[in-house]
């Protein structure tokens, strides 16, 4: 299997989904990919002062700055493709904003509406930790808020939205170094594109950005014949995990736990029901995001939850 470098250019990068987006690398399946992101915006260098206009790689934002896309030979829509992390590696500078928009759920938190506030951070990727201009220090935890690849459908695609096919924003914290992540293929080769660096991010992402920063990311590229589940899942190193993308929280919880129970099934030989009376017991739901007009909800099972007799 073949090493790859990928680095963001403006030949290498784009900011939507689209089928037709022409592949900055092709690869075979289990290759790996050493590959570099731009923080969510492509600012080509960081702010001195917070919320200081810096210049980002498109003149024009209309989307995350996500480097790809990487073309898999011989992927199919049906296939299922599998993203191991193999390691990440923070920039050294990083940012966060809130208060951007003006809307009913700022107004909620007695936020001051349209009004951002900035935090930047330094960040230390030796020994994990990220201090910000206030001087309050926290541990980091990197890892990709957009990894997938384009809807089936003909078009141009805005990358906020996290999406059933394809996956994409899905700014999960749980998805860290040792995790792999299952997408369905959508379109020949795949079309993978990543970026979005997180250095730390609280589930939820309540203030609608995390820590933003460049990403030095490994990842092996790799299709799987008997996937656990046909829609988007991972298995990290504590735990098995199920997605649910909707603008609807309910529906969202009900997508996550519904593909969970599907797993629980497959795995301990159990009637449905049966193994949602298990779940109650042992499956946390999370909220992934509140910040990418569709809501995400994660069903994590711990590897150690369960014992059989």
């Amino acid at each position: 299997m073949r090493t790859h470098q990928l680095i963001p250019t403006p030949d290498t990068v784009t900011q939507t989904f689209d089928r037709k987006t022409p592949p900055a690398l092709t690869i075979d399946p289990g290759d790996t990919v050493a590959v570099r992101s731009l923080d969510a915006w492509g600012h080509l260098e960081p702010q001195t002062v917070p919320g200081e206009v810096k210049a980002q790689m498109f003149p024009e934002r209309l989307g995350h700055c996500l480097t790809g896309p990487i073309a898999v030979r011989g992927a199919m829509p049906g296939d299922m493709l599998a993203v191991n992390f193999v390691s990440f590696t923070p920039d050294s500078w990083g940012w966060t904003a809130a208060g951007r928009r003006s809307d009913a759920f700022t107004r909620a938190l007695g936020v001051e509406p349209g009004v951002p506030q900035w935090l930047l951070w330094q960040l230390d990727a030796v020994r994990q930790t990220g201090t910000n201009d206030l001087g309050q220090s926290i541990k980091l935890s990197p890892f990709l808020g957009v990894v997938g690849v384009p809807p089936q459908r003909p078009g141009s695609f805005s990358t906020t939205p996290p999406r059933a096919d394809g996956g994409g924003n899905i700014d999960c914290r749980e998805l860290v170094a040792g995790s792999t992540l299952f997408l369905p293929v959508t379109v020949p080769e795949a079309m993978l594109c990543v970026g979005d660096g997180h250095a730390a991010q609280g589930d939820g992402e309540v203030g609608g950005t995390a820590i933003e920063c460049g990403m030095e990311s490994r990842i092996i590229v790799d299709l799987v014949a008997d996937p656990a589940l046909p829609s988007v899942h991972a298995i990290t190193p504590t735990a098995r995990i199920t997605f649910g993308f909707n603008p609807d929280l309910n529906a969202a919880t009900a997508e996550a736990l519904k593909a969970m129970l599907t797993w629980m099934q497959a795995l301990y030989g159990m009637e449905r029901t049966s193994a949602l009376a298990l779940a109650s017991s042992v499956v946390d739901l999370r909220i992934t995001q509140i910040a990418n007009e569709t809501w995400g909800v994660h069903a994590v099972l711990g590897h150690s939850a369960i014992s059989q007799a």
